[in-house]
């Protein structure tokens, strides 16, 4: 059995996560998201699917703005009694030349994609136990090496971050028994990547790579830890 919390599960691949994720009888999942409109298509959709699966609990909060002590983290405790996993999945994506974009703009971009993530693990790990996972959802982007593309240099940069964050805090949370991991995903079939590339097919189905974050949530930390790992058949 699992308790396991998810960020980014109104749509694309946190979506398609918590579906293979609840397929399990035996997990219990906390679904966050901005949008309570989505959150129930999620749970109609997973209690459509899923008749005898496990329990989810879908919550809106968002993780840059809302009230972690008095809110999220006393309904984390009401469904819980230790988190197993936590895939911090959420994010937002700009796709605007350098030099166009202001420092707003690439403040959006840290708070979303490295900032709320920190929150995230700050609040969380304190109910993680020894043998617990945390995964990060990064992304080629920010996979140093791999190849960059013109507009994406504040998404990217911040993606970056998180990689960093995930090595650093493997090694801090070594005599917790917390292993730290980080995907750098390749592009993904979904409504991000349709907004910022108009036109342009990625090269994995939404559901595929959802399905690919879930069981490595439930299995990549008994091989790996502090590792950025790239997953991407494709360039971007």
């Amino acid at each position: 059995m699992a308790n396991i919390i998810i960020t980014g599960a109104s749509s694309g691949i946190g979506f398609e996560a918590v579906l293979d994720l609840t397929a399990n009888k035996e997990h219990t999942v906390i679904a966050l998201a901005r949008s309570a409109d989505k959150l129930r298509k999620l749970h109609e959709i997973a209690s459509s699917l899923n008749h005898d699966g496990g329990t989810l609990y879908p919550a809106q909060f968002d993780i840059v703005r809302d009230d972690y002590p008095n809110s999220l983290i006393p309904f984390i405790k009401s469904k819980f009694d230790k988190v197993d996993i936590l895939i911090n999945n959420a994010g937002a994506l700009i796709n605007k030349p350098f030099l166009e974009t202001s420092i707003e703009e690439i403040a959006v971009m840290l708070q979303s994609n490295y900032l709320g993530h920190v929150q995230m693990i700050q609040h969380i790990a304190p109910l993680m136990e020894a043998g617990s996972h945390i995964v990060n959802i990064s992304s080629m982007g920010g996979f140093q090496g791999s190849s960059k593309f013109p507009g994406l240099a504040a998404y990217s940069a911040s993606k970056g971050a998180l990689g960093i964050l995930t090595e650093c805090l493997a090694e801090e949370f070594k005599d917790r028994g917390i292993k730290v991991n980080c995907l750098a995903l390749g592009s993904s079939q979904t409504e991000m990547f349709e907004a910022a590339f108009p036109g342009l097919q990625a090269g994995t189905l939404a559901f595929e790579m959802g399905r690919y974050v879930a069981e490595f949530a439930q299995n990549g930390q008994k091989y790996f830890n502090g590792k950025i790992l790239p997953v991407s058949n494709t360039t971007p």
